[in-house]
């Protein structure tokens, strides 16, 4: 009995089951050989950045978090293939719902962390309770 990779119609082949020639395959390699190159000087102009006297030193977080959002721009372009394609809509949407639940997340553990701040016994009435 002969096993195929394809079963069903034609058009019914799951996202990287496809034939693909050896020109898709090269396009594909040649884009992750650049993702890994962007992702690899970002990185080294970030620890450059951190590490040197030559930039002024207020402006050494604002050019790290720069650099971090170019970091998720070139891994989810080059290596999660998220782009603002017709074809990727549900992507962006997942990535759009992913970045709300995040921001969710630190918004509300640093509004914690303040208030928590706010409403703790003062330090010398926690020393006399402990006598």
């Amino acid at each position: 009995m002969s096993h195929s990779r394809h079963h069903g119609h034609a058009g019914d082949v799951a996202p990287g089951d496809e034939i693909a020639n050896s020109h898709d395959i090269l396009k594909g390699l040649v884009g992750y050989v650049v993702g890994l190159g962007l992702a690899a000087l970002i990185t080294a102009v970030a620890f450059f950045i951190a590490q040197t006297t030559l930039v002024w030193g207020p402006s050494i977080p604002i050019a790290l978090f720069v650099l971090a959002i170019a970091q998720m721009g070139v891994h989810l372009v080059f290596f999660l293939h998220i782009t603002s394609g017709p074809d990727n809509t549900n992507n962006v949407l997942a990535l759009a719902f992913g970045v709300l639940i995040v921001m969710l997340l630190i918004v509300g553990s640093l509004w914690i962390m303040d208030h928590l701040n706010h409403n703790m016994m003062p330090m010398n009435q926690i020393m006399q309770m402990q006598r």
